[in-house]
C-alpha cells in the first residue's frame, strides 16, 4: 500500500490536503519486535504515528529501571515525541516494538505548521494528549491505591485485550520488570493465580482463562 492508502486506513479522520501533507513530508520506517523506537533521554526529532503493529511505552528512570505505561496501536501517535521533539527537550520514556512494527515519521519542525493549517490534526493532537492522559491516570491509580495482585490481574486482562490474544509470550522476569516489581513475586502470584483458575501456566508463557 502506498503512505497515502495505509494514511486514510489508519487516520480515516484525516482531510485530504493533511494526508497529502504527511504523504510528501513523513518516512515510513519499519521495526522489528524487541527493536527500540524511543530511548531514555534520546532527543527528538522526530514524531510517530503508528500504521501497523504494536509499540510499548515506558517510564524509565537514569538507573535503568521501568515500569509499563502503555500500548500504542495503529492509529495512535506517541504524545510524548510531539510535546518534548517540539520543545527540544529530552524524552523520559522507552518505547519498544512489540511485533513488527511500521511508523510514519514526521519532522517535529513540522508541528507549529500542521497545526496551523490542519483541523483535523489538531483535534487530533488534542485526542491524543487527553487519551494518553487517562492512561497514566489509570497506571498511577493502579500504583497507589492497587495491591501487586490486583495490579497483575490488571495487566493481564490489559494484555490479553491489546494483543487479541489469551497467550501471553512473556517470561516472569519480563511481567516483574513491566510491573516494577520482582520474579520471586510474580511468580508467587502467577502460581496463586493458577490455583483459583485464572491462568495456565507454561514455559515463558501463559494463558489469560477469564
Amino acid at each position: 500500500m502506498t503512505k497515502e492508502e495505509l494514511l486514510k486506513e489508519k487516520f480515516p479522520l484525516f482531510e485530504k490536503e493533511l494526508v497529502d501533507y504527511l504523504a510528501k513530508e513523513g518516512t515510513v520506517k519499519d521495526f522489528q519486535e524487541g527493536e527500540v523506537l524511543i530511548r531514555y533521554g534520546q532527543f527528538l526529532r522526530s514524531a510517530m504515528l503508528v500504521l501497523n503493529g504494536q509499540i510499548k511505552v515506558y517510564r524509565s528512570d537514569e538507573d535503568g529501571n521501568e515500569i509499563f505505561l502503555y500500548f500504542l496501536d495503529p492509529g495512535d501517535s506517541c504524545a510524548i515525541s510531539m510535546i518534548c521533539g517540539g520543545q527540544n527537550q529530552p524524552g523520559y520514556l522507552h518505547a519498544v516494538a512489540s511485533e513488527t512494527t511500521t511508523v510514519l515519521s514526521i519532522p517535529v519542525d513540522k508541528m507549529p505548521e500542521m497545526m496551523s493549517r490542519f483541523k483535523s490534526w489538531y483535534s487530533f493532537v488534542l485526542t491524543t494528549y487527553r487519551d494518553r492522559f487517562e492512561e497514566l491516570l489509570e497506571v498511577l491509580e493502579n500504583v497507589a491505591f492497587k495491591s501487586m495482585d490486583e495490579r497483575l490481574e490488571f495487566f493481564l486482562k490489559k494484555l490479553a485485550r491489546e494483543t487479541g490474544s489469551k497467550e501471553i509470550r512473556m517470561t516472569h522476569e519480563q511481567i516483574a520488570g513491566d510491573l516494577g516489581s520482582s520474579r520471586v513475586v510474580i511468580s508467587r502470584l502467577l502460581k496463586k493465580m493458577e490455583e483459583d483458575g485464572k491462568v495456565k501456566l507454561g514455559r515463558n508463557t501463559l494463558e489469560w482463562l477469564r
